[in-house]
């Protein structure tokens, strides 16, 4: 396979990252460097591809950002190899199948990394963020990219809400130097990105 890309880290973390399918999604791992235990976000395709990085890093459980199908094209196959894939219950129907629900609010436990889940709808009515804590770092899925929100065309996608997402549960709470790895694409900060909010509204996408 061609091999991962480290993106970023430091003391404590790492975070790998990978291009896959035809829509090109970003599949990140991110891994404790203190314990090994590592976390892949998004079993988007390639699962062949993906099943040597879990095991090349030592994945215990696969994250899901939300149920769109371009991201979720390798749920089946990984399950299959024994890992656990997390959704949000508003997506989870979205899902061939799947293990756990993720709750908004919630700490998962990744070595001695702790990520918090941010639920953010409107991209999808259970699209979720992962802040890592203590971090500036943010992985955004498909609701926050360079230059504006995730695509709310699709069913079950919002406009107002994934502005308010990004806005009451991105903006406020984090600092500007947060880096955001989204689903697609280039990263960014929130610092970039906030300034255009309101741009954002008024060309309403």
């Amino acid at each position: 396979m061609d091999t991962d890309t480290l993106i970023w880290s430091d003391t404590d973390a790492e975070i790998h990252m990978v291009v896959v399918g035809s829509f090109e999604n970003n599949v990140y791992v991110l891994r404790c460097r203190q314990t090994g235990e590592a976390v892949l976000l998004d079993a988007a395709n390639e699962h062949e591809r993906l099943l040597e990085l879990c095991q090349a890093l030592n994945v215990g459980q696969v994250l899901e950002t939300h149920g769109h199908w371009d991201h979720i094209q390798a749920v089946p196959q990984l399950r299959d190899a024994g890992y656990s894939v997390h959704v949000t219950a508003a997506d989870a129907a979205m899902l061939p199948s799947y293990d756990e629900i993720l709750d908004d609010r919630s700490v998962i436990e990744v070595g001695r990394l702790r990520l918090e889940t941010i639920l953010t709808p409107g991209h999808t009515p259970g699209s979720m963020c992962f802040k890592i804590t203590g971090k500036p770092v943010l992985f955004s899925g498909d609701t926050l990219f360079p230059g504006g929100p995730g695509n709310t065309k699709f069913e079950g996608g919002d406009f107002p809400t994934i502005i308010r997402s990004i806005e009451d549960r991105l903006f406020s709470p984090f600092a500007a130097d947060t880096l955001v790895l989204p689903g697609h694409g280039d990263s960014t900060t929130l610092g970039a990105e906030s300034p255009s909010l309101q741009e954002w509204v008024d060309r309403g996408w």
